[in-house]
């Protein structure tokens, strides 16, 4: 998958590129508003920095959202409300502030192209004893399906992207509550209690103290 990283702070971007090549994206690094609004190869979402050495950042992704629906996410050192309610308004798919880890980066990006882009691309999955079909929203555990509900799946759906990552209590009710999530997680604690019961020994859901969780398919 192809990603266009609109970013002038070599050290970040250099940073990036490799992370996101690890998870598996093709990563197009241009430094200025000029080269990505030029770019004639087709991303499937762009991450756009305000703080280009030519333009505004905001003006990029204006531009962008005019010419089409490639999702955008801003990555930004300005944390402030007016910053990211501009970018969302102006077309951002979200917002990421600075400093950022790559994983948190990669579960945003994850999280816009689900959106944007609906399981109709995305075929059944096996995973060990789980079989997880994203384009009819259903789970199969040694041949039966499983009775879950629109989180449940949704929350095992994201978990299952990455087995044996360990992902934190934000990232996952942001990629599957709402992005612009604040507020306790214990509604988190019980999706997991459950879905941990439904899919028995066929997999393990473990907690990662002061962390978040991790699945584990046997």
């Amino acid at each position: 998958m192809r990603v266009l990283l609109v970013e002038d702070d070599e050290p970040i971007a250099e940073s990036l590129t490799r992370g996101l090549s690890r998870y598996g994206f093709e990563v197009r690094w241009v430094r200025t508003g000029a080269e990505a609004l030029a770019d004639d190869d087709e991303a499937a979402i762009v991450l756009v920095d305000l703080g280009l050495p030519d333009m505004d950042g905001l003006d990029v992704c204006r531009e962008l959202r005019a010419r089409g629906d490639v999702p955008i996410i801003v990555i930004s050192a300005r944390s402030d409300e007016v910053d990211r309610v501009v970018g969302l308004e102006i077309g951002a798919d979200d917002y990421v502030t600075k400093p950022f880890g790559v994983r948190e980066v990669v579960a945003r990006m994850r999280a816009v192209l689900r959106r944007v882009q609906p399981a109709r691309s995305e075929p059944a999955q096996e995973r060990g004893r789980v079989l997880i079909d994203r384009r009819g929203r259903r789970v199969h555990l040694d041949g039966a399906e499983l009775e879950l509900t629109p989180k449940e799946f949704d929350l095992l759906s994201f978990l299952a992207e990455e087995p044996g990552a360990v992902f934190t209590r934000e990232q996952i009710m942001e990629a599957v509550w709402d992005e612009n999530w604040f507020g306790p997680t214990k509604t988190l604690d019980v999706h997991v209690g459950v879905l941990r019961r439904k899919l028995g020994d066929a997999a393990s859901l473990e907690t990662v103290r002061g962390v978040g969780f991790r699945l584990v398919l046997t």
